[in-house]
C-alpha cells in the first residue's frame, strides 16, 4: 500500500496549531504553498489570518529580484513582538533562497529548509534545523527518484483551476537568474503521476489546470524514451471532459513545426503563450546566455500567430541589463512594438548574488535609466493592449469564470486565449463557461454582457 505524506502524518502527529504562509513570486511558488499546506495540515496545524495566536509563520520565498527579499527582511523585524505575545511562535522560510540570504534568514528564522525537501518538514519541525541547498554536479543529470518533493499531496487553493508542477529546476543557467542556483537543475517528474494527477482533477469538476515548470517545454518523462512535452500534452488532451490547458513558461527554441502544428489543432490547450524574449538585441541576449536570435524568436512567434486561431501571447522583458545601451534598449521598443504582445512582464534588472552576471559584468546602468527605461515600454504596453483587446469588442467569447464580486455584482473570467472580461452577474459563476457578448476595452480588460 502506498501511503500520501499528509495521510501518514496526519496519524502520527495529532496537533492543534495555528499557521499562515506569505507567498512571494511566481505560480511555481504558489503550488509549492499548496504543498506547504497540505504538510501542515497533515500535521494538525490549521490556516488563520495573522494575528498574535499564530503558532506557526511561512515565508515562500523568491529570489528573482531583490525587493521580495527586502520585504521578508522587514517583516523579520516582527518576530520578535510575535514570540512574546505567543511563547510557542515559529517563523520558517523556504522557497528560492540563495546561499548569501540563507545565511541571514538563518539568523532570525526558526527553520531555513530546501523546498525540494518538503516531505522532511515535519521532522525538521521538531529538530528545528536546516538542510543544505542543492548541490550543482557537473554532468549529472537529477532524475524524480532523488525527490519527494512531488509525491506530496498539494492543499489546491482553487476549486476549478490547478496548478500541476511537471519540473523543478532548471538546466538553462541564463546569466541573469538565480534558479538553478536556488532550486538545483532540472528534474522531471513522471507522466504517469502527471496524467493521475489531471485525471483526478477533471473527474472533480476542475476545469483548467495549468501545467508548471521553469522551462515547462524542456519536459521529457525520465522513464520513457522518446516522450516528450508534446507527448504529455497530447495525452492530456485526450482526457474526457470540457476543461482548458494552459503551461508556463515555455522556452522558444522547443518550439518545433510538430508542436506548433499540434497546437494549432488542440481543441483543449489554450491558445495563449507567455514567450520570454527578455531583450531585443542580439548581444544582450548573448550576453544573458539565451540560446537563440531575435531572428529565431520571431520567426517561432510569427509561426504560432499563422498558425493557431486567435493567437495571443505575452512576453518577458528585463530592462537595464548590465551594459545595455540606448541602441539596445531602442531594439527592444522596436521588437514590443513590432510584436504587439497582449500584456508583458517588465522587469528593471537587478543584480543577483552568485549568478553570472554577477561574477562577470557590471551593473552599470543607473536607476534612473531603467526607470525612464520602464516607462517607455509601460506606455506602450498600455496602448497595444488596449488595440489587441478592441478587436475583440462586439464579439461573442467563451470565457471561464475566476472570481465573483458581489458588492458590484460584477463576475470577471478569462478567455481561452487569456484575455479578462468583466460583466454583471446577480449570481456566483465562478468555475464556469460563459459566452459573453463584449461592448468595450479598456488597457487591460474587456467589458461585456451574458449572452442569452
Amino acid at each position: 500500500m502506498s501511503w500520501t505524506y499528509p495521510f501518514f502524518i496526519r496519524i502520527m502527529n495529532p496537533m492543534n496549531k495555528t499557521y499562515s504562509i506569505i507567498t512571494y513570486g511566481c505560480a511555481m511558488n504558489k503550488s509549492d504553498s499548496e504543498r506547504i499546506a497540505s504538510i501542515l495540515e497533515g500535521l494538525g496545524y490549521h490556516l488563520i489570518q495573522q494575528n498574535e495566536s499564530l503558532d506557526l509563520l511561512v515565508f515562500n520565498s523568491c529570489s528573482v529580484r531583490q525587493s521580495a527579499i527586502d520585504r521578508i527582511y522587514g517583516q523579520m523585524e516582527k518576530f520578535t513582538s510575535l514570540k512574546e505575545k505567543n511563547p510557542e511562535f515559529k517563523a520558517i522560510i523556504s522557497g528560492c533562497i540563495l546561499p548569501k540570504d540563507r545565511k541571514k534568514f538563518f539568523k532570525g528564522f526558526d527553520l531555513v529548509f530546501n523546498i525540494k525537501d518538503l516531505d522532511k518538514l515535519a521532522d525538521l519541525l521538531s529538530k528545528e534545523k536546516t538542510l543544505p541547498l542543492p548541490v550543482l554536479i557537473k554532468g549529472k543529470q537529477p532524475t524524480q527518484a532523488e525527490i519527494d518533493y512531488f509525491r506530496v499531496e498539494p492543499k489546491y487553493q482553487n476549486k476549478f483551476s490547478a496548478l500541476i508542477p511537471i519540473s523543478f529546476g532548471c538546466n538553462r543557467f541564463c546569466a541573469y537568474c538565480a534558479v538553478p542556483y536556488t532550486r538545483g537543475l532540472e528534474i522531471n517528474r513522471y507522466s504517469k503521476d502527471i496524467l493521475k494527477e489531471a485525471r483526478d482533477l477533471i473527474s472533480k469538476g476542475y476545469k483548467e489546470i495549468n501545467l508548471l515548470g521553469q522551462t515547462v517545454s524542456s519536459w521529457k518523462d525520465p522513464s520513457k524514451k522518446n516522450y516528450k512535452f508534446i507527448n504529455l500534452l497530447k495525452n492530456i488532451e485526450k482526457i474526457p471532459g470540457k476543461f482548458w490547458v494552459r503551461f508556463n513558461s515555455p522556452y522558444i527554441l522547443d518550439f518545433n513545426d510538430e508542436l506548433i502544428d499540434f497546437l494549432a489543432k488542440a481543441k483543449k490547450i489554450n491558445n495563449y503563450l507567455n514567450l520570454p524574449l527578455q531583450s531585443g538585441d542580439n548581444i544582450v541576449l548573448k550576453r544573458m546566455n539565451r540560446k537563440y536570435t531575435v531572428n529565431q524568436y520571431l520567426k517561432v512567434l510569427n509561426n504560432l500567430k499563422e498558425q493557431i486561431k486567435d493567437f495571443s501571447f505575452s512576453i518577458d522583458i528585463i530592462i537595464g541589463f548590465c551594459g545595455e545601451t540606448e541602441k539596445q534598449f531602442q531594439n527592444t521598443f522596436k521588437v514590443f512594438k513590432e510584436t504587439s504582445p497582449a500584456m508583458a512582464y517588465i522587469a528593471r534588472y537587478s543584480v543577483r548574488q552568485g549568478t553570472a552576471a554577477q561574477k562577470l559584468f557590471k551593473d552599470s546602468v543607473s536607476l534612473k535609466v531603467k526607470k525612464q527605461r520602464f516607462r517607455q515600454l509601460t506606455n506602450l504596453l498600455r496602448k497595444t493592449a488596449k488595440e489587441n483587446l478592441a478587436k475583440e469588442v462586439g464579439k461573442t467569447l467563451e470565457v471561464l469564470v475566476d472570481a465573483w464580486l458581489p458588492e458590484k455584482k460584477e463576475c470577471l473570467g478569462k478567455t481561452r486565449n487569456f484575455k479578462t472580461v468583466r460583466f454583471k452577474s446577480n449570481k456566483n459563476l465562478c468555475g464556469k463557461f460563459v459566452n459573453i457578448k463584449t461592448t468595450k476595452a479598456r488597457e487591460f480588460e474587456l467589458f461585456g454582457k451574458l449572452s442569452k
